[in-house]
């Protein structure tokens, strides 16, 4: 018997999330959701700007209630991103101090394709997955997932990228909403909202779903050596000039208005 460990961080919001998977066969990986799955032991606490201070606590006591240490993980997976641009960077640091104290590989997991995996775990049907996070400075980062039954796999059908909540390009086929993008803009998302099967504002970026991608993503050998391990930060500025912000508030005030 195969037993394959990893550990799964996550800071890219104001939530500092740490789960440890273990899992007895590759063909965990694809399960379907509500049958027999890997094991998984989870931290998922609102910490805000201090998730630096509580990942590596949370990693300690995930460890002792599951019975491990550090040196049982195969590998550790990280929220690359996009998200809080302090948040990844700590995620990154951390994953990265792990994997070269135990000579371990690296998974980086796409935040955006997390938050289609955590839809799929709660709802089978969610195969089809538009994934929208808040971006803060009026826009959004968002992305297109299918999930391949055959394969076992997420494909992915748009890249992660950042925009207006109006320029999202929409499915033409039945699909869910994932993350809270919905609850942050509401109807300026236009057609992604009305068109939506599911609007899942659950679905956020969360290390027990990151671990399920990761260990698929283990399996088939798409790991980086530490030093290789990045953010995916997806957008190049952290603040908006004074003009952009005054004209981002004249938006959303005129939008009110209509």
């Amino acid at each position: 018997m195969t037993r394959t460990v990893l550990l799964a961080l996550d800071t890219s919001t104001e939530y500092c999330s740490v789960a440890l998977l273990c899992s007895d066969s590759p063909a965990d990986a694809a399960r379907a959701p509500g049958s027999l799955a890997p094991r998984v032991w989870a931290r998922h606490q609102k910490t805000g700007a201090v998730s630096s201070a509580r990942v590596l606590p949370a990693v300690r006591e995930l460890c002792d209630e599951a019975g491990f240490v550090l040196s049982d993980c195969s590998a550790v997976a990280f929220g690359a991103g996009p998200g809080s641009f302090t948040g990844l960077r700590t995620a990154t640091g951390v994953a990265q101090g792990l994997a070269f104290g135990l000579s371990l590989p690296v998974v980086p997991v796409s935040t955006l394709l997390t938050c289609a995996e955590s839809a799929r775990l709660r709802d089978p049907a969610a195969r089809r997955v538009l994934a929208a996070l808040d971006a803060r400075m009026d826009e959004i980062y968002w992305a297109e997932y299918d999930w391949d039954e055959a394969a076992g796999e997420w494909r992915t059908l748009a890249a992660p990228a950042l925009g207006q909540p109006s320029a999202i390009v929409v499915p033409d086929v039945p699909f869910t909403l994932a993350g809270n993008a919905a609850a942050a803009f509401g109807s300026r998302l236009g057609l992604a909202l009305s068109a939506a099967r599911v609007v899942d504002e659950q679905a956020v970026p969360d290390a027990t779903p990151l671990a399920h991608v990761a260990l698929r993503a283990y399996h088939a050998g798409r790991t980086v050596p530490a030093d290789r391990a990045a953010p995916e930060y997806v957008r190049d500025k952290v603040a908006q000039t004074t003009a952009e912000r005054l004209a981002a508030r004249s938006m959303q005030q005129g939008e009110r208005g209509r």
